[in-house]
């Protein structure tokens, strides 16, 4: 009977110590990191899937030649809630950068539009670009 009851006593030490430290294991398990995506002019058409939290960056490159300059508009999502513009800029070129960070789970499209403006004495093709890349956040 004396030995049951240590035998026990063990059997119950030993589980509450597994417990604990699979508890500190839990605890010590750091949490996925955002990752960051980063898209360019190459990269129209595209599909891509991102978790929440992650950042999106877009970098379009802009062009100045002989009194045109081929410049972007602001990228700009379909769906803020889902893909939230964090941060904006713009080159001398006519380039463009900007970082999305995704929120609410669901879909929703990156667009960007590139065009021509004259110096004056210069002409411009009437040719306007869309760019374009679907993100799913899951």
């Amino acid at each position: 009977m004396k030995a049951m009851r240590q035998l026990t006593a063990v059997c119950v030490a030993g589980a509450v110590l597994s417990a604990g430290t699979a508890c500190a294991w839990a605890q010590a398990t750091p949490a996925p990191t955002a990752h960051r995506i980063e898209l360019t002019d190459r990269d129209a058409g595209r599909a891509l899937t991102v978790r929440p939290g992650d950042d999106v960056e877009v970098r379009l490159t802009g062009v100045r030649d002989r009194g045109t300059a081929f410049v972007w508009s602001a990228p700009a999502s379909e769906d803020p809630a889902v893909l939230r513009r964090s941060a904006l800029g713009q080159t001398p070129t006519g380039g463009v950068t900007a970082r999305f960070t995704a929120g609410d789970r669901g879909g929703t499209a990156l667009t960007a539009r590139r065009s021509c403006r004259a110096a004056p004495g210069s002409r411009c093709p009437h040719v306007v670009a869309t760019w374009r890349v679907t993100v799913t956040v899951r």
